[in-house]
């Protein structure tokens, strides 16, 4: 699996809530807009949340986006198939998404710019996502790429008939299923609004993320609260 370290240049980030629109999923559009620029970037180190369902093309938008601001990129899928060799054992995702969360908030904390390509299905792990980022000192971003139903079940099929080592099995009761679960970012999360609080009976978003991603300790989420550096 191939590393990727953010070269000594970073590309301006815009701050304006439409500097990464919401677009219909076509990687080719996206790749329009991400072109490399030249400068050194100051202020604080940025986290981007790539939202969206399998076949969305989030991941071909990650790529577009580390490379354009180099950014580290931290994909679970390329994890989960290098490890595991192509199986989802349970509970072992959400073990390892813990430990990249923990590993992009020292990257962020050290003033280094990272893609999160998650999906982030639920606005809760969104909402706890931003607010560990702000308290790291970043800024956040949340990148929503919405599918119609038949183009992701046309791409999903293309994906594993030509590359069946890059993906998982997926049937058409479990792309339905996760269409119901999935939350759409609204208005406010798209442009950068306020962060709602934990759900009810949680003190707050760290110890909400622990218990999501337990292996997200809860030292880690509070590490966060050391201010990013970047010159």
């Amino acid at each position: 699996m191939s590393q990727q370290f953010p070269p000594p240049h970073r590309a301006p980030f815009p701050r304006a809530p439409e500097a990464f629109p919401a677009v219909a999923g076509e990687p080719a559009a996206a790749a329009a807009r991400a072109k490399p620029t030249h400068g050194v970037q100051a202020g604080p180190a940025r986290l981007l949340l790539m939202v969206g369902l399998p076949g969305a093309g989030k991941t071909t938008r990650a790529e577009e986006l580390a490379a354009a601001h180099g950014a580290l990129r931290l994909t679970p899928d390329e994890w989960m198939i290098s490890l595991f060799d192509g199986a989802q054992p349970d509970g072992k995702r959400d073990v390892l998404e813990g430990r990249l969360i923990a590993l992009a908030l020292r990257a962020l904390r050290l003033g280094t710019d990272v893609v999160l390509d998650f999906g982030l299905w639920s606005r809760d792990e969104r909402s706890a996502l931003r607010r560990l980022a702000a308290s790291a000192g970043a800024a956040c971003q949340v990148i929503y790429l919405p599918v119609d139903e038949d183009v992701q079940r046309a791409r999903i099929a293309h994906r594993q008939a030509t590359a069946p080592h890059t993906t998982f099995p997926m049937s058409e009761a479990d792309l339905d299923e996760w269409r119901e679960r999935f939350q759409a970012p609204d208005a406010a999360e798209l442009g950068g609004g306020d962060i709602p609080g934990p759900p009810a009976g949680w003190p707050g978003w760290p110890e909400w993320a622990a218990d999501r991603w337990p292996s997200l300790a809860h030292g880690d989420a509070s590490e966060a609260s050391s201010p990013s550096r970047r010159g």
